[in-house]
């Protein structure tokens, strides 16, 4: 499909959704910021998934039974992907149609195909050249949005709206592949967090992870008590009995404080409408994570974790929008 190509009617929209709930966010946000009725592909794996894109080709190798049968004409006019795996899947589509499906592509699939996407985003942090077909995108696109934080105001108003403020969201990754996360750096940032939230009179709410783990939130929580301070909230993953805040905090709180090891973490947080500071002391964060942080920081959005807080950190921002953006592109190059 050329890049001026006008569809006639309703354009039909496939976005393909991985397993993993990261991955799978950043192609359903670019699919709500379209505001186009489209249908969502699950994409199970099988073994094959593994091998180098290079082997697969455009292939459904990877793809499980289950999900090989939903992909079947009439084809569609545009497919949304996320991630590596995603990619030999997506030039699949396209090759049955005939070549007429714009793909587009969030994240670099690797250099086999590659000229056969329409679109890539492709995020700064990751240092890629530009190309013909590339998109240069902040952080990674997601769903928090301004529909996804009214809701998210409405369900957690009751809950948080009776604690002082201003509120301060704690929001912790942990361990990466790369990097861990040390008891003595989580005691560390509860510390920072609890006078943070002291010196301005607010109060603290937090919440943790699936990979912060169970000793690093005891130290954590170590951290804050150990300055006096008593949490308003605490959210510890895993804990059937409460549900999770995290949505409400993006919504709410006038700053949140995340740790700098995840993308998708520290673009929501710059993605609402409060102020944003990134936890990453020396060691902690990967260069890729600490050119994301750097980039933030340029644009306004957000600020390290140190020191006293300032007036301008409860100040109004614009909102990292990069669902948007890929979407705006998507309707420019096809012409819709």
């Amino acid at each position: 499909m050329s890049s001026k190509t006008k569809i006639n009617g309703s354009p039909r929209i496939w976005v393909l959704v991985d397993e993993r709930p990261g991955t799978a966010a950043q192609s359903l946000g670019v699919a709500d910021a379209l505001e186009l009725d489209h249908r969502t592909v699950a994409l199970e794996w099988a073994r094959g998934a593994g091998l180098p894109n290079p082997v697969l080709g455009a292939s459904l190798a990877g793809l499980g039974r289950a999900a090989r049968e939903r992909l079947v004409p009439p084809w569609p006019d545009l497919v949304l992907a996320a991630g590596r795996r995603a990619a030999p899947v997506a030039r699949f589509i396209k090759r049955q149609s005939g070549g007429a499906a714009f793909l587009a592509q969030i994240m670099y699939p690797g250099r086999a195909g590659a000229p056969e996407f329409d679109l890539i985003a492709v995020p700064n942090h990751d240092g890629l050249q530009p190309r013909r077909n590339f998109l240069a995108i902040t952080g990674a696109p997601n769903r928090v949005n301004a529909r996804s934080l009214a809701a998210a105001a409405e369900a957690w108003r009751p809950v948080l709206g009776h604690y002082a403020r201003p509120l301060i969201g704690l929001v912790i990754g942990g361990a990466t592949r790369r990097k861990g996360f040390p008891r003595a750096l989580a005691r560390d940032l509860g510390a920072r967090a609890a006078r943070f939230a002291a010196a301005v009179n607010g109060t603290l709410l937090i919440a943790t992870s699936p990979r912060t783990g169970a000793e690093a939130a005891d130290q954590l929580l170590a951290g804050v008590t150990g300055e006096g301070v008593a949490p308003g909230l605490v959210y510890r993953w895993g804990d059937e009995r409460s549900e999770n805040p995290y949505q409400g905090f993006l919504a709410l709180a006038d700053l949140l404080v995340v740790t700098g090891d995840s993308v998708t973490m520290c673009s929501e947080a710059c993605a609402g409408p409060g102020g944003v500071q990134i936890f990453a002391p020396p060691g902690f964060a990967t260069a890729k994570h600490r050119r994301l942080h750097a980039e933030l920081y340029a644009m306004g959005l957000a600020r390290p974790l140190e020191g006293n807080p300032a007036p301008s950190d409860f100040g109004s921002r614009p909102a990292l929008d990069t669902a948007g953006m890929i979407a705006a592109e998507i309707r420019r190059r096809i012409g819709w």
